[in-house]
């Protein structure tokens, strides 16, 4: 599991395959300077609902990986997601094509008043 961070207010937890493919679609996006909303459907420990942020190019933004080999790129996902990033809605956090048929969940941190996560 890594993480993603935007901003002050926003930890969630993904497995490193799923941030690296997030990794290169946001990257792309901030690197033409792009905004985007950014959803994923939070996991059952989390609610089980939806989340969205909007992710822009002077957003902080951080991608942490907690595994250190670099998971390989499926470039068919990358299509569908940057497909998902143009739409009018944003980014949804889609399959991978020839996956498992479920959709990624995301792990929420909760962040408190002061910034810091609670566990």
């Amino acid at each position: 599991m890594g993480k993603f961070l935007c901003g002050s207010h926003i930890e969630v937890e993904f497995d490193d395959r799923v941030l690296a493919h997030l990794q290169v679609v946001i990257g792309a996006k901030l690197r033409r300077g792009e905004s985007t909303f950014f959803s994923w459907r939070d996991s059952a420990d989390s609610g089980d609902g939806r989340t969205t942020t909007w992710v822009h190019p002077l957003a902080d933004v951080t991608f942490k990986f907690y595994g250190h080999r670099n998971p390989s790129i499926n470039g068919a996902w990358v299509e569908a997601l940057m497909l998902e990033a143009n739409k009018p809605g944003g980014l949804q956090l889609v399959e991978e094509p020839g996956g498992d048929g479920g959709a990624p969940v995301a792990h929420h941190n909760p962040i408190t008043a002061t910034g810091e996560a609670q566990r």
